[in-house]
């Protein structure tokens, strides 16, 4: 339905922002993302409460320990994906990070035995030259970027793993009863890996916790929420090309707020990214029909 296409998209602009959010914060990464999966998860509280009074002979023991992996994923996702982003330009970081598309095939075909066909192959070499074209020149600078590029890449093959065990969750019986003990297990892991730099952080600083309960409303809860939606009921890579888009919005927005320049060869990568990107989804297999809520 056209207004599941809607919901991505504002989806996908909420998650964008996190880029933009995370600089604005001196936090520590990984106390960075304990505090605003945490904060997500106790804002979203209630709503677990409903969904488990309505839902609690349906859902199980065991559908709480099918969230523990994806907890795990996106744990490490927030805390890596927070210090790339803080290591690379605004522009850089959410290109490689978006580049979901690339790997989902992959993950979907480990996950749930989805094939993956020569045409989708081609994509992802492409989208990879992509990559090293937009990395090439600060590797062989030796800057921070490079790391930061790095980094960013392997959050992204982290969150696209996330997004697959999505899929394979599909039949939860509520969309929330999934990612808010998600969020809050999440919260908890990073909250367990950030003790040694946790009284570091000015808790009675307001300019710290803007960008926090930005993130937590934002990305996580209207950003991350609305791709576990999308990707229960609109075919996979769909949603992976539709998120990948969102580093236009951050790559915008860092062009006023820290004076970051569009070059020439981002724009070219970006091309490429693309033109692999937009191969793999016409060429994705057709999933199974979508859940029902």
């Amino acid at each position: 339905m056209p207004w599941r296409y809607v919901l991505l998209f504002i989806g996908a602009f909420a998650s964008s922002m996190s880029v933009i959010l995370i600089r604005m914060s001196h936090a520590n990464s990984i106390v960075l993302s304990a505090l605003r999966l945490l904060l997500a998860a106790a804002l979203l509280s209630p709503v677990f409460w409903l969904e488990w009074r309505k839902h609690r002979t349906a859902w199980t023991r065991a559908h709480w320990l099918r969230t523990l992996p994806p907890s795990i994923l996106l744990a490490v996702h927030f805390s890596s994906w927070a210090y790339g982003a803080r290591q690379t330009v605004a522009a850089q970081a959410s290109l490689i990070v978006n580049l979901v598309p690339i790997a989902m095939p992959f993950f979907l075909h480990w996950f749930v035995r989805e094939r993956i066909n020569r045409v989708e192959v081609l994509g992802t070499l492409i989208a990879l030259a992509g990559v090293i074209v937009l990395t090439a020149r600060d590797a062989v600078a030796g800057g921070a970027n490079y790391w930061g590029n790095l980094v960013c890449f392997i959050s992204m093959l982290l969150v696209a793993s996330y997004v697959a065990l999505g899929r394979r969750n599909r039949d939860f019986p509520s969309l929330w009863l999934y990612v808010i003990p998600i969020y809050f297990q999440a919260g908890l892991i990073c909250l367990a890996f950030s003790l040694p730099w946790l009284g570091q952080f000015d808790a009675g600083s307001a300019r710290e916790w803007v960008p926090i309960i930005g993130l937590a409303c934002v990305p996580t809860i209207l950003g991350h929420s609305l791709l576990n939606y999308s990707v229960r009921h609109l075919r996979g890579q769909v949603v992976g090309l539709i998120f990948a888009s969102q580093f236009i919005f951050p790559a915008v927005l860092a062009v006023s707020l820290y004076h970051e320049r569009l070059t020439p060869l981002f724009c070219t990568a970006s091309v490429i990214v693309l033109a692999g990107i937009t191969l793999v989804v016409f060429s994705a297999p057709t999933p199974p029909p979508p859940a029902v809520e």
